[in-house]
């Protein structure tokens, strides 16, 4: 029999505000049934009725191929270096092509944490499916999950969660930056961006100016430069402006007048609003943050 842990979990773990149900991995031969009846009763199910889950699931397949099918992402050909994700309440189902079979790993989990981030738009029942590639870290990940579980050691939850966490940046992390392609120029003309944003950070530097300096055209590179890093250019180069601000004041005795001007914030008056926004403290107490526990 493969490696597969059902967990229980009690109070303490769902305050953590992510639990983990379930952990393991199965290899699925061709003509072999499908799913095995040695899972619980509650995990089991026919691929031609489905099932419903109270709970979300990642899983990722090595090797082999089959088909997924969910009640709001539809039909997928699943291949190997696939990762997708069940949702809880969701019909779907899901099996490996008979000729071929495959080998799988999954993680069932739970919580506040993870609601969160579907309600933010990042995970979407309308596109459970992410092509990863072949991850020998996402494996290595998957088998530290089952260790964990079959061992139960205290607070092994909360290692769970954070394998948990991991596994999912890694895969939405790679599936998009597999999008671009290889050959594709965007992480190149993003990273020049950055170089040049970098260089010319005390200049009274516009966007289009950057645009222009690489040759592309504003709206296409605002564009890419947004949809590659979840920022438009202004505002990372803001945030660049606040980092270099920030170094100054801790490490220079030049005014925080001087600094707003030097770094080209409208006013200091804008600058001081702007530093207390992101970073919850005022410049000079940023400066001086022993006047704060006195």
């Amino acid at each position: 029999m493969p490696p597969i842990q059902y967990i229980t979990e009690n109070a303490r773990d769902l305050q953590w505000g992510l639990s983990v149900c379930s952990v393991g991995s199965q290899r699925v031969g061709p003509g072999e049934p499908y799913p095995p009846r040695y899972h619980a009763q509650n995990y089991l199910f026919s691929p031609q009725t489905g099932r419903v889950l109270q709970e979300y699931q990642l899983l990722y397949i090595v090797s082999g191929s089959g088909r997924l099918r969910t009640a709001r992402g539809g039909e997928h050909v699943i291949e190997a270096g696939t990762m997708f994700l069940i949702f809880p309440g969701e019909w779907h189902t899901y099996q490996p092509d008979p000729e071929v079979g495959w080998e799988e790993y999954w993680i069932g989990f739970k919580g506040p944490n993870i609601d969160h981030r579907v309600a933010a738009g990042f995970l979407s029942p309308e596109h459970p499916v992410y092509r990863v590639g072949h991850l020998s870290s996402a494996v290595t990940l998957y088998r530290d999950a089952i260790h964990a579980a079959t061992r139960q050691e205290a607070f092994f939850q909360q290692l769970l969660c954070g394998i948990v966490n991991h596994l999912l940046g890694l895969m939405f992390m790679t599936s998009i930056n597999r999008d671009y392609g290889q050959e594709s120029d965007v992480p190149e003309l993003v990273n020049h961006a950055r170089e040049y944003m970098q260089r010319h950070i005390e200049n009274d530097l516009t966007m289009p100016a950057v645009a222009a300096a690489l040759n592309v055209s504003y709206t296409s590179f605002r564009r890419l430069f947004k949809h590659y890093t979840g920022l438009a250019p202004s505002q990372y180069f803001i945030n660049l402006r606040l980092h270099r601000a920030k170094q100054l004041l801790r490490s220079t005795a030049i005014s925080i007048k001087e600094i707003s001007y030097r770094l080209h914030f409208e006013n200091p008056e804008y600058f001081a609003t702007l530093f207390k926004k992101r970073t919850g403290m005022t410049p000079t107490d940023f400066r001086h943050p022993e006047t704060l526990r006195e």
